[in-house]
């Protein structure tokens, strides 16, 4: 089951190489389960036992499900969509000596440059296309080897081996064509996308690995990919949605963009999206705000980020007495800082659920002399104050453009998820908490 899981999580990941492409595959799983898609410019009704589901940007999705009862909270998990790449910019070709066009980047959080040299990319994203009277969005990706970023050859800096600090406007600008190709990008695009080129009046276009996902190890027990911070916790928490049921809870499904860059747009972690979504839905079942305010004093969220495992090679860089593995089940993270917000409280009813769906559980904190970095879950804390934890899964080569996780893990946070999803989580005065399964 892990592996065929896997093999689900690596196509879902292919069919998704932009967070708009990320989206949209799983707004068409949503829509194939039945969910109805509400746009946030138009008046809401809602059915006892409906689906449904509202997006932002193209690149954020909330899907949600009413109960059949009075609706109690909401249990949400939250993830995102984007993920550490380059971004293209206006006028984007550079002509170089009248024998290679290259384009123009710049960097879109916090990645790994070294691993994005000599390999074959391409590019995805969204055009916004003058038709008749409107400006439509058309999703493109380049489906096939388009750019590469070649490295500087041994023979030419002899001190490549030693360390270097990449300059991403001179090493990392990607090889378009040769000789006579100026002009063509916006044609290729435009091919892709089925559009005419002169009728592109913007675009958010951004690279991807063409590298295929792969599993592998002695044991088959490693799966590689790009991307798999975050679409490995997005996926998870989509096919945890699809297989859960509640009668009291709003189960939802948030995947909001920009959490590599700050979360600060509106389809962030920082926006309003999540509170809105959450007050139309408790407004569209009677409550007002009175009603809505003990909903979200109820409510629980996960915010699920993928975590360190300890690497071979490096494993006095994981904290002495907190070492997650690959395989070893769902990383909970901790910080003195409030960096992730997981506590004693919200820690304690995590394990709950884990322990009753048989899932292990491992934690993960920060050495105390390397910072860590942040997540989504304190950002949209500042918007939707909630009980919250933060999890994830253990991998290797973090924001690289080719990442490495554990077969076993996405099958135990789908486990996990369900069991969230599903279960009645109560909050009761004076910081108890009830775990029904």
């Amino acid at each position: 089951m892990s592996r065929q899981t896997a093999e689900e999580l690596i196509k879902f990941i292919e069919k998704s190489p932009s967070s708009f492409h990320a989206i949209d595959t799983m707004s068409r799983e949503l829509e194939a389960a039945g969910f109805r898609h509400l746009y946030e410019e138009e008046a809401w009704e809602f059915q006892a036992g409906g689906k449904y589901y509202v997006t932002r940007n193209g690149s954020s999705v909330i899907a949600f499900t009413i109960p059949a009862n009075e609706m109690k909270s909401f249990q949400i998990i939250a993830s995102h969509s984007d993920s550490p790449t380059f971004k293209l910019k206006e006028n984007p070709e550079i002509e170089v000596e009248k024998q290679f066009v290259k384009l123009n980047v710049e960097k879109y959080g916090g990645m790994l440059m070294a691993p994005w040299f000599d390999r074959p990319l391409s590019l995805a994203g969204r055009l916004l296309v003058q038709e008749e009277d409107k400006i439509v969005t058309h999703l493109v990706n380049v489906d096939r080897d388009l750019v590469m970023i070649p490295s500087l050859a041994i023979h030419m800096d002899r001190k490549a081996n030693e360390g270097y600090v990449y300059n991403p406007q001179v090493d990392l600008l990607p090889l378009l064509g040769g000789a006579g190709t100026k002009g063509s990008l916006m044609k290729i695009l435009g091919e892709s996308a089925g559009v005419s080129p002169e009728a592109v009046l913007g675009m958010d276009i951004y690279l991807y690995n063409r590298t295929k996902g792969s599993i592998w190890g002695a044991e088959e027990e490693f799966v590689s990919s790009g991307r798999l911070d975050d679409l490995q916790c997005a996926f998870a928490s989509l096919k945890a949605l699809l297989a859960s049921e509640n009668q009291d809870h709003v189960m939802v499904h948030c995947v909001l963009d920009n959490e590599e860059v700050g979360s600060l747009t509106r389809q962030g972690a920082a926006s309003t999206f999540l509170k809105d979504t959450l007050e139309r839905i408790a407004g569209c079942l009677g409550k007002d705000r009175e009603g809505y305010l003990r909903a979200i004093a109820s409510s629980f969220m996960l915010s699920a980020d993928n975590g360190h495992s300890v690497h071979p090679n490096y494993q006095d860089k994981t904290d002495d007495s907190n070492r997650p593995y690959i395989n070893g089940g769902i990383v909970l993270k901790f910080n003195a800082s409030q960096k992730y917000t997981t506590d004693g409280t919200s820690a304690a009813v995590f394990r709950s659920i884990c322990r009753s769906a048989n899932v292990p559980c491992q934690t993960y904190v920060n050495r105390s002399d390397i910072p860590g970095g942040s997540t989504l879950g304190n950002i949209s804390n500042g918007q939707v104050s909630v009980h919250m934890a933060d999890i994830g899964l253990p991998q290797l080569a973090m924001h690289s453009p080719y990442e490495t996780s554990g077969v076993k893990d996405t099958e135990y946070l789908i486990e996990a998820a369900r069991a969230f999803y599903s279960a009645d989580i109560e909050i009761l005065n004076g910081g108890t908490y009830k775990v029904n399964m």
